[in-house]
């Protein structure tokens, strides 16, 4: 687990993911770190991730379109065309827009300043509240809340439960970013969506890189929010800078997370599967 910024206690540092954390160290070796800049002006960890023993990569872009350096960003589509797994995500607007530069899962982002889906940005705001934040940044409910999902079929393995029922809820955010399939990828497809509830505009939440080869298999998310502490708990807190007031739906309700959770198990299994070369 990474995050592209270094440390700051009013921001999303990795400490902000402390729940997520725990939940996959219960089955799992997890290191979770912020950004570090080495004397080159290099994370160490990133720079030389293909060389590394991790089976895969969780990264959570917080950045504002610095996070990632270009030899980082050549290390992690290294690591995972050496078949290593592969989860990022964003936020709204550019939040994050550093990981258009990676290989394969970089071209799934799409941002206010890179990467432009022009539908979204001929259609405009979704979220209308936040004056700050323009497109993208779909709203598909308050922090605290959770959102019921599109599953797009057949149904990803992402999405099932144990007994092999699909997952229903994610934690929802006032402004998601967007994701999509490429589609110069034939491994690459959405498996989830999103519905606004300011505007009825159904968006991506997950695109699904399926490795057809040697390769990882990889994760676009269209916000870093379904995973962070303050979305599954409210009480966890938040930086300064978020405004929007919460719900206490999921605080009064904790089984609703019972499907993020699942999600997330399922999604470190999945990251470290490998698939024999056609």
């Amino acid at each position: 687990m990474q995050t592209t910024i270094p440390y700051s206690e009013d921001d999303w540092h990795i400490g902000r993911f402390s729940l997520l954390r725990d939940h996959l160290a219960r089955e799992h070796d997890v290191v979770a770190r912020n950004r570090e800049d080495g004397p080159d002006g290099l994370d160490p960890v990133l720079a030389d991730l293909p060389n590394s023993d991790f089976d895969q990569l969780w990264l959570f872009a917080v950045d504002t379109g610095d996070g990632l350096h270009s030899e980082e960003c050549r290390a992690i589509s290294t690591f995972r065309e050496r078949g290593g797994g592969l989860m990022v995500t964003r936020d709204h607007m550019d939040l994050g827009c550093s990981v258009c530069n990676l290989g394969g899962v970089g071209a799934a982002h799409h941002f206010h300043s890179k990467n432009i889906d022009a539908e979204i940005a001929r259609s405009g705001r979704d979220d209308r509240d936040t004056v700050a934040i323009d497109w993208p940044n779909f709203h598909s409910g308050s922090n605290g809340d959770v959102q019921q999902i599109e599953i797009v079929p057949p149904v990803h393995f992402l999405l099932q439960r144990t007994d092999g029922t699909p997952l229903r809820y994610f934690p929802a955010h006032p402004h998601e970013g967007a994701v999509s399939a490429p589609p110069d990828d034939p491994t690459a497809r959405v498996i989830a969506r999103g519905t606004s509830t300011v505007t009825g505009r159904k968006f991506n939440l997950s695109v699904a890189f399926d490795s057809r080869g040697p390769e990882g298999n990889a994760l676009a998310e269209s916000t870093f929010h379904h995973f962070v502490d303050y979305n599954w708990d409210t009480r966890m807190g938040c930086p300064s800078f978020l405004s929007e007031p919460p719900s206490d739906r999921i605080r009064n309700h904790p089984e609703l997370l019972d499907d993020i959770k699942t999600y997330c198990g399922n999604l470190a299994e999945w990251l470290t599967a490998r698939v024999p070369a056609q």
